[in-house]
């Protein structure tokens, strides 16, 4: 499953460069898969919408940083866990049980970003 950030988020911002999805934004920032991917052309996001890679998205969150689930891999296939959590001073990056993926939907999608 993908990983979240809960609302006791400091904004501290380290969890932001650890990310090798570039999946981490801060708070009210718009995110596009094109962000630190390969993607290009049209992709299917994890609730079917079809969009350009590089389409605007609205931010998940306004007010402290958030991760897209539809470029969090947990890190699969780069580290041994997630370095968000790894680095988090407040233990606010955890499981979001919303989006259920296996080890290898995770890793397939990690292979989809970077070719």
């Amino acid at each position: 499953m993908a990983i979240k950030i809960t609302e006791e988020c400091i904004n501290c911002g380290a969890c932001e460069p650890e990310c090798p999805n570039n999946a981490i934004y801060e708070g009210g920032v718009e995110w596009a898969m094109t962000d630190g991917t390969n993607v290009k052309g049209s992709f299917t996001l994890l609730d079917g919408t079809v969009v350009d890679a590089s389409q605007r998205i609205e931010p998940v969150s306004v007010d402290v940083y958030y991760i897209t689930p539809n470029k969090c891999t947990e890190c699969q296939g780069f580290h041994e866990e997630p370095q968000c959590a790894a680095v988090c001073p407040v233990d606010c990056c955890v499981p979001d049980e919303m989006y259920q993926e296996t080890v290898d939907e995770l890793l397939a999608k990690k292979d989809r970003m970077h070719l």
